[in-house]
């Protein structure tokens, strides 16, 4: 039985990037996984969604008016599990992240090692990143490590890999961002975390969806509100990736007929 990767990417008018981002997303991970590519256009006035289909994106998902990174992130999660997905991977469509490193970023989850894996620029390379961007990262991944005693070194990591228990128990309770209340959902219900280095590029086309201002009055609120609600604990099926599993599944399978 095969693993359904799908990868999704919130997007709002990255007609400039997109493109460029779905072609760089391999598709032949392994020869019992599969992958398909969801684009959330989150209210895009420009080429995106064009753009996206012409790349070869396999689902499209449209909100009528821009909600927010939050709110796309949310559906791009829900979204994927409505559509079978085994495992979600979210990608920023800024072209930011490296597509190609997918498998690296999967490789924790297909060997039972994490059930979150987050690709991390400040354990790979951060080449480009501006200093007010690279400290304001320093501060609320520190906050976040301080919250759930565990060091995070990339909490605003746009590169993120859900298992699909993971996909299923997730809530983001603010359309803002999604960034640092994700994780402490996550990590809070006893889901295990896992950093891989990955190499980051600045983007050169769009602007971000991220305003600082916006970010110290909506996230930092949202942070107390979710470290103060109570989570219960997830019984995590810690095999239900395993590569080598399914793979003997299948083979006993095929056999069978």
């Amino acid at each position: 039985m095969k693993q359904y990767v799908i990868v999704f990417l919130p997007a709002h008018n990255e007609e400039d990037s997109i493109g460029e981002v779905i072609k760089q997303i391999p598709r032949d991970i392994h020869p019992t996984v599969r992958v398909s590519v969801l684009v959330i256009d989150d209210g895009s006035t420009d080429r995106t969604v064009e753009v996206s289909k012409s790349a070869g994106a396999d689902y499209i998902y449209s909100f009528n008016t821009n909600q927010g990174l939050g709110a796309a992130v949310r559906k791009g999660i829900s979204h994927s599990v409505e559509l079978g997905a085994d495992i979600g991977v979210m990608l920023d469509a800024d072209n930011e992240y490296p597509a190609w490193q997918l498998p690296d970023l999967l490789e924790p989850v297909f060997n039972c090692e994490a059930d979150y894996v987050m690709g991390s620029r400040f354990k790979g390379t951060i080449d480009g990143m501006r200093l007010h961007r690279r400290l304001g990262n320093y501060c609320f991944t520190f906050l976040q490590s301080l919250l759930l005693q565990k060091w995070i070194h990339d909490g605003q990591s746009g590169m993120r890999v859900f298992s699909r228990q993971a996909m299923e128990h997730s809530e983001i309770i603010h359309d803002y961002n999604y960034a640092q209340v994700l994780t402490l959902n996550l990590v809070r219900k006893g889901f295990r975390v896992k950093e891989v280095p990955i190499t980051y590029q600045v983007r050169s086309t769009g602007e971000s969806y991220i305003k600082f201002k916006a970010y110290l009055t909506s996230v930092l609120p949202a942070i107390f509100k979710e470290m103060t609600r109570p989570v219960q604990k997830v019984a995590i099926n810690y095999h239900a990736h395993d590569l080598d599993l399914n793979k003997m599944e299948a083979i006993m399978a095929e056999k069978s007929h």
